[in-house]
């Protein structure tokens, strides 16, 4: 039998562009959060820029996250730009252990003018720890119905997404239906990281990342502010 699943959504204050400031944040939340698995929002090695440098899974830049993860056994989804062999651009989710970093996610549903770069990711992907299966969003794709469909059909426990949700009520609105829009119509656990603070383009977004229950209940749920940190044990279906 699988053990319950210790989770934490983390909204790091954002240290501009500095690939290499912004993963020492991520170490140090590691480190203090006592997790299984983390997840920080989209893009958050470089903040919502669309002009910043993609990031290879070996750049030195990593290696705090690598350290932390290592020291705390926690698998990190942190949010970085990826260039593939063949030249395209993702907007994409990886994932950090003690042992490196892959990329685990590609976003498929992009949004305005990430099209002008980026490439859509072309399936649903389902990554497992310790016998839970996650299913991985960005963004966008947590706002289609049918991309949690696709991922849902892949037979999952979570649906984890990565976000930049902007300020203001409606956009919080939005976030909070999206999350229990998804957890009510596929009966499964939601986690979602969403950036607080500025990050990149944003001057201001809205925070609020969390857990949600199978039946749209709020687990737990961060404040507006950057610098949260919200954990949840996700317990072993009966």
């Amino acid at each position: 039998m699988r053990n319950p699943l210790a989770v934490a959504v983390v909204q790091p204050v954002w240290a501009g562009p500095d690939v290499l400031a912004n993963a020492e944040r991520h170490a140090h939340a590691i480190e203090k959060a006592e997790a299984r698995v983390l997840v920080f929002p989209e893009l958050s090695l470089t903040g919502y820029d669309l002009d910043a440098q993609p990031l290879a899974v070996d750049d030195r830049r990593l290696r705090p996250i690598t350290e932390a993860c290592r020291s705390t056994g926690a698998v990190a989804l942190v949010g970085a730009p990826v260039r593939d062999a063949d030249g395209r651009e993702y907007i994409a989710t990886l994932a950090v252990t003690g042992e490196g970093t892959t990329v685990a996610y590609r976003k498929t549903y992009l949004h305005g003018p990430e099209s002008d770069r980026f490439t859509p990711g072309e399936e649903p992907v389902v990554l497992t720890v310790d016998g839970w299966r996650l299913g991985l969003a960005v963004r966008y794709d947590a706002a289609v119905p049918q991309h949690a469909a696709d991922t849902a059909a892949l037979g999952i426990d979570a649906y984890v997404a990565s976000a930049v949700y902007g300020p203001g009520p409606d956009s919080r609105a939005r976030r909070d239906a999206h999350m229990r829009e998804r957890a009510l119509a596929h009966d499964m656990w939601v986690v979602l990281a969403t950036a607080a603070g500025a990050s990149g383009s944003f001057a201001g977004t809205s925070g609020g990342s969390g857990v949600w229950a199978p039946d749209g209940a709020v687990v737990a749920q961060a404040d507006p502010e950057a610098g949260r940190t919200v954990a949840c044990t996700i317990p072993t279906p009966a």
